[in-house]
């Protein structure tokens, strides 16, 4: 996953996260220099993820590269911002909440497969348009709501696995007032 190419939007982020350091005091000048030169060096979202590791916590990290599994026991846990979806990713909701904002995330394949088992909990997708949500699990009193748009062969997200007493909702983000009147003078 850390092999995956940077993008100049993701130096930006890690950039910016490198110059507050410096305004805060909690890098020296000859820090952010190295730093900042590493940064525009890297060509793998590997190499930036280590230059932040000090100065914020995991969930406010500019980039995050994490193939651990998602769980949350009587709670709740969100991934959002800039991160890297693995091929295959393990979900355990017990009673708790899993939220995936997929909106910025970097997709490994095409097609990505959330592993789930979930026991009287929930699993609130945001994916961008164009992706396409299938549950192809094993359902037991369960509720489901799919309000995404996607696309003829855009990329898909497989909710595989196990759900009781659980619900899965998926959504993509909501379309502005001139999307909404632009696509229906289309029709």
């Amino acid at each position: 996953m850390s092999d995956l190419r940077a993008s100049d939007a993701d130096r930006e982020r890690v950039a910016e996260v490198l110059g507050e350091a410096l305004a805060d005091g909690r890098l020296t000048m000859q820090e952010h220099a190295d730093r900042t030169t590493r940064v525009f060096a890297a060509r793998t979202l590997g190499e930036l993820t280590g230059l932040t590791l000090d100065l914020s916590p995991e969930e406010a990290q500019p980039i995050l590269v994490d193939d651990r599994p998602v769980s949350v026991f009587f709670g709740r846990v969100r991934r959002d911002g800039r991160w890297v979806v693995p091929v295959k990713l393990p979900l355990l909701a017990l009673f708790g909440t899993v939220e995936l904002d997929l909106r910025e995330a970097v997709l490994q394949r095409r097609h990505v497969v959330l592993d789930s088992m979930v026991l009287a909990g929930r699993v609130r997708l945001l994916v961008p348009e164009g992706v396409r949500v299938d549950i192809t699990g094993r359902t037991i009193l369960s509720t489901r709501e799919l309000r995404t748009r996607p696309a003829a062969e855009g990329p898909t997200i497989e909710i595989a696995g196990t759900l009781v007493l659980g619900s899965v909702k998926a959504r993509a983000p909501k379309r502005t007032l001139r999307q909404r009147v632009k696509g229906r003078l289309r029709r």
